[in-house]
């Protein structure tokens, strides 16, 4: 029985690995600079999935950023079809071509960022409000430039290592 229940637990932890890197990307292309594509104006609608697949909320949004050559800040309106509204301003300082470090206020220390190729990677723990108490979130999240206006976007939400929900998102620069 132990030897059935290991086994299990090693397929199961095994399938829970994301190998994927954001080096995996380096060359491809269309190249995502992260401060130039969301410089000026995009938009961005977006399903929220709990961990069973089911579509829970989906939002629309509008971004507004500006770069000043070392740091984009990044203005977001989330407009949610439960009718919640939503914002957050990110200050997002580039590193050097390939890192990045932003913060927001309602991130908790701070997101780490990673750019090669199409794919930009961010790394954060959110504050997430759940029945009135915020709920520290950590964010795998995953932007792929499609081409010179839509990105997409995939954020996998954890919480002490298990999935709790995915966002998807496309992104449309004006």
């Amino acid at each position: 029985m132990n030897k059935i229940f290991g086994l299990l637990l090693i397929i199961f932890l095994t399938g829970c690995v994301n190998n994927m890197k954001p080096s995996d990307f380096k060359g491809q292309k269309p190249r995502l600079i992260i401060e130039d594509y969301l410089s000026g104006n995009v938009k961005a609608w977006g399903v929220l999935q709990n961990r069973s697949g089911n579509i829970t909320r989906q939002f629309k949004a509008d971004l507004n950023g500006k770069w000043d050559g070392s740091t984009l800040i990044l203005d977001e309106v989330f407009d949610w079809s439960d009718g919640e509204k939503q914002t957050r301003q990110w200050t997002i300082k580039k590193i050097d071509e390939n890192h990045y470090e932003g913060k927001a206020s309602d991130v908790v220390g701070i997101a780490k960022g990673f750019s090669y190729g199409p794919a930009f990677k961010f790394e954060y723990v959110l504050l997430v409000p759940v029945k009135g108490k915020n709920i520290k979130i950590t964010f795998d999240d995953w932007i792929f430039k499609q081409d010179e206006r839509v990105a997409i976007n995939r954020a996998t939400m954890t919480k002490f290592g298990f999935k709790v929900a995915e966002l998807t998102v496309m992104f449309i620069k004006d």
